[in-house]
C-alpha cells in the first residue's frame, strides 16, 4: 500500500511540474514562468532571481468563447531559438543582432485547442502575443476583452501619461497622447479615469529595477491599446474608448482565424540602460511591404513653430528654402493652410525652386473625416482612397518628399486601418509620412519603410503656446528619452535658438525660452527621429552663436548606436549616440541645483581630443577642446535648464 501511495505522489508531482513551464533569455538572467491555476492562465517574470512581474493574468474573451478561465495548459510546449540580423537606418541602432528564445504555450478548453500564448524572451526583454484558433469551423471572431495584465511588486512607483477623454481638446481631436507625465507616483490610480498611454515606466521599490511596458506590431488587423490601472498593483490591457473617433467604429478588434494579436512588451533592467537601449519594438515585427524606392531620412526647417498660420505663404516658405539650403538641410515642412494661402500652382513653383537649392518639400494635411472639427486645410483628401491617391500622384509629379498628416484622435481598429492605408498609398508614390495629433508608433519604423515619425507627445508647439511649457521644457526633456522616445521615433520639432517664440525673435513678445543654447543642441541628440524639422529660424544665422549654428548644420538625424550614461526621469539625462565613428555625448539638467557628476566615456580612447559645449551659471554657452584622460572619466557641471555636449 505504501508503495502504491508513493507512486501516486510521484505522478501527481510530475503533472504539477508539467502544468508549469518556463522560458529564459539567451543569457539566462530573465525568466518567464507560465502556468494555469484553477483554470486561469498566468505568468510571472524574474530577473537575476528577483521577481519583477508577479503572477499576472493571460487570456481573452471573444464572441466565440471565453478563453480566460476553464483552460488547461498542454504539456507539449513548442520551443525554438530566434537568431537574426536586420538593419534599419531610422531607429536608435542601425544594425541589430536579435537573439531570443521562443515558446508556444497551447491552452485548451473542453478538450479543444483554444488559444496559443507565444512568448519571446531576449536579454532584458519579454514579448508575448496570442494566436486564436478556429472553433467549431468558425474562422473569424471579435476580441471583446483581453485579460492580459501586469502585476507590479508592491511599493513600485509610476512614470505615466494619462489617457485623455475622447473628443475633447482643440477641435475635439483628442486623445493624441499629449497629457503631461506624473512622475514617481504611487500605484493604484487609473490616470484621469481612462488609464494610461503606452509606453509606461515603473520603478521597483528601493531602486531594485525598472520596467517599461508597451506594445508593438499594431496594424490594420487590430486596435491600439492603453494600460488600465487597477488595485493591488495590477495593470491590464484596455481597448479604445467608445467615444473615440466621434463614437464611430467598434472598440473591439476583429480578426480572421487562426489569427494573432499584437505583441505586449516588457523591458526590464536593474538600471535604465536596457530601457534606453532596447530595440524590442522592432525586433518582434517584420516589414509589411517593400519600399518603392530608397527613402532618405533628412533634416529640415519649419516656419510654423515661430511664425504660425499666417506665415504659411509663398514668400516665407521661399525664405525657408533658402534657410535650409544655407544650413545644408534637405527639406522644409510647409504647414497647414498652404492650400488657401499658397495654392497648388505656387506650391509647384516652390517645389521647382527648392529643387534648384537641393531642398524638397513636406506638405501638411488634415486627416479629416468624421473624427475631428479642425478647420485647417487641405481637408477631405487623406481619408478617402481614390482622392488620396490622386493627390499623391500630383505630389509625385512635382517631387514632394513627404507629408505630415494631423488630427487623428483615436486608437480603434478603423483608425489603424487609416494609418496603414495612408502609408501604403504613399509608398506607391515614393512619399514619406509623418503623423501628428496621433497615436504612438508601434514598430512602424520596421513595418512601413516610408514611415518617418510621429508626434504622440507634448511637443514643441506647446512651447510657443504658453510660458508654462517653456518653464517645464527641461523637465520634459529628461522624461522622453526614458519613456516615449525609447519605443519609437518622436517628431518633437524642437532645438529652437530664438530666445522668444515669435516670428522675428523680438524680446518680450510671446513665450520666452528659459533653457540654454547648449540645451537646445543637446536635445537634437537626445530626441531620436529619423526625419527632423528643427525649430530654427532664418534670423538665427545672425543672432545665434556661430558655434550653435555650426553644430546644428552637422548634427545627424540617424544613428548607429545609443548608450545610456546616467539620469533619472524628471531630473537629468546623459546619453551618447554614435554616427559612423563619431560619438555625440549629450545631457540636460532639470534640477534646481547644478548637476556635478563624473562620467566614464568609454567610447573615447584616452588622449582623444573632443569638443566640449558647456554652460556657465548664467546659461551662457561656450566651446573648448579637451583631452580624454587615461581613466576616460570627465567631470561635468550642468546648471538648471542647461546642457552639455561632447563630440569627437
Amino acid at each position: 500500500m505504501k508503495k502504491i501511495f508513493c507512486t501516486l505522489l510521484f505522478l501527481a508531482s510530475f503533472f504539477v511540474i508539467k502544468a508549469q513551464s518556463k522560458i529564459s533569455s539567451p543569457d539566462g538572467k530573465l525568466e518567464v514562468s507560465v502556468s494555469v491555476i484553477e483554470g486561469k492562465p498566468v505568468y510571472n517574470v524574474f530577473y537575476n532571481g528577483k521577481l519583477f512581474i508577479e503572477k499576472s493574468p493571460l487570456g481573452m474573451k471573444t464572441n466565440i468563447g471565453d478563453f480566460t478561465s476553464g483552460l488547461t495548459l498542454e504539456t507539449d510546449v513548442k520551443e525554438s531559438k530566434i537568431d537574426e540580423n536586420y538593419e534599419l537606418p531610422n531607429i536608435k541602432q542601425s544594425k541589430v543582432h536579435y537573439q531570443a528564445n521562443q515558446a508556444i504555450f497551447s491552452l485548451t478548453k473542453e478538450g479543444k485547442r483554444a488559444i496559443d500564448v507565444i512568448f519571446r524572451v531576449s536579454n532584458n526583454n519579454v514579448g508575448f502575443k496570442y494566436k486564436v484558433q478556429p472553433q467549431n469551423e468558425t474562422f473569424s471572431c471579435v476580441v471583446q476583452e483581453e485579460a492580459s495584465g501586469f502585476i507590479l511588486p508592491q511599493g513600485s512607483t509610476t512614470f505615466l501619461s494619462a489617457q485623455s477623454d475622447a473628443m475633447v481638446g482643440y477641435a475635439r481631436t483628442m486623445p493624441s497622447y499629449e497629457i503631461p507625465y506624473i512622475l514617481d507616483a504611487a500605484m493604484g490610480e487609473n490616470g484621469r479615469g481612462n488609464g494610461y498611454t503606452f509606453p509606461c515606466l515603473f520603478k521597483l521599490k528601493d531602486n531594485k529595477g525598472w520596467i517599461l511596458l508597451s506594445e508593438t506590431g499594431v496594424d490594420s488587423q487590430y486596435c491600439a491599446s492603453r494600460l488600465l490601472g487597477n488595485s493591488n498593483g495590477l495593470y491590464t490591457v484596455g481597448f479604445p474608448m467608445v467615444g473615440e473617433n466621434n463614437s464611430n467604429g467598434t472598440t473591439s478588434p476583429g480578426i480572421t482565424l487562426p489569427g494573432e494579436t499584437p505583441w505586449r512588451t516588457i523591458t526590464i533592467g536593474e538600471t535604465l540602460a536596457p530601457i534606453v537601449e532596447t530595440t524590442i519594438p522592432f525586433d518582434l515585427v517584420k516589414p509589411k511591404y517593400e519600399a518603392s524606392q530608397e527613402y532618405q531620412f533628412t533634416k529640415g526647417s519649419w516656419s510654423w513653430i515661430m511664425k504660425m498660420d499666417n506665415n504659411t505663404t509663398f514668400p516665407v516658405q521661399k525664405e525657408y528654402i533658402d534657410f535650409s539650403n544655407a544650413m545644408g538641410y534637405q527639406t522644409i515642412l510647409v504647414d497647414a493652410l498652404w492650400d488657401t494661402q499658397i495654392g497648388k500652382e505656387k506650391i509647384e513653383e516652390l517645389a521647382k525652386y527648392g529643387a534648384t537649392k537641393g531642398v524638397g518639400l513636406y506638405l501638411w494635411y488634415n486627416s479629416n473625416g468624421y473624427w475631428n472639427d479642425a478647420p485647417q486645410g487641405p481637408k477631405g483628401m487623406m481619408n478617402t482612397s481614390f482622392i488620396r491617391r490622386k493627390e499623391m500622384e500630383w505630389m509625385k509629379s512635382i517631387g514632394i518628399k513627404g507629408i505630415k498628416v494631423d488630427f487623428f484622435g483615436g486608437d480603434k481598429q478603423v483608425t489603424m486601418q487609416l494609418y496603414e492605408e495612408i502609408l501604403a498609398d504613399a509608398n506607391d508614390f515614393g512619399i514619406m509620412v509623418i503623423f501628428h495629433g496621433c497615436t504612438l508608433p508601434r514598430g512602424w519604423e520596421r513595418m512601413y519603410p516610408n514611415y518617418a515619425s510621429s508626434e504622440a507627445v507634448l511637443a514643441s508647439e506647446n512651447l510657443h503656446f504658453g510660458q508654462g511649457s517653456c518653464d517645464n521644457e527641461a523637465l520634459n526633456a529628461t522624461i522622453h528619452p526614458f519613456v516615449r522616445n525609447t519605443v519609437g521615433s518622436m517628431d518633437f520639432g524642437g532645438s529652437a535658438l530664438n530666445k522668444f517664440y515669435n516670428s522675428d525673435n523680438i524680446p518680450n513678445k510671446g513665450s520666452k525660452r528659459i533653457t540654454s543654447d547648449v540645451f537646445a543642441l543637446a536635445t537634437a541628440v537626445l530626441f531620436q527621429s529619423g526625419v527632423q524639422h528643427f525649430a530654427l529660424a532664418p534670423n538665427n544665422l545672425t543672432d545665434a552663436p556661430h558655434w550653435a549654428i555650426d553644430f546644428m548644420k552637422k548634427v545627424p538625424t540617424t544613428w548607429d548606436e545609443v548608450r545610456y550614461l546616467g539620469g533619472y526621469p524628471g531630473k537629468y539625462v546623459l546619453m551618447a549616440r554614435r554616427k559612423g565613428d563619431k560619438w555625440y555625448v549629450a545631457g540636460v539638467n532639470a534640477q534646481k541645483e547644478t548637476l556635478k557628476i563624473k562620467v566614464k566615456l568609454a567610447m573615447f580612447n584616452p588622449g582623444t581630443q573632443v569638443q566640449q559645449f558647456t554652460d556657465d551659471t548664467q546659461l551662457k554657452g561656450s566651446v573648448k577642446t579637451v583631452k580624454i584622460k587615461k581613466n576616460q572619466e570627465i567631470e561635468l557641471s550642468i546648471p538648471n535648464n542647461g546642457g552639455v555636449l561632447i563630440v569627437n
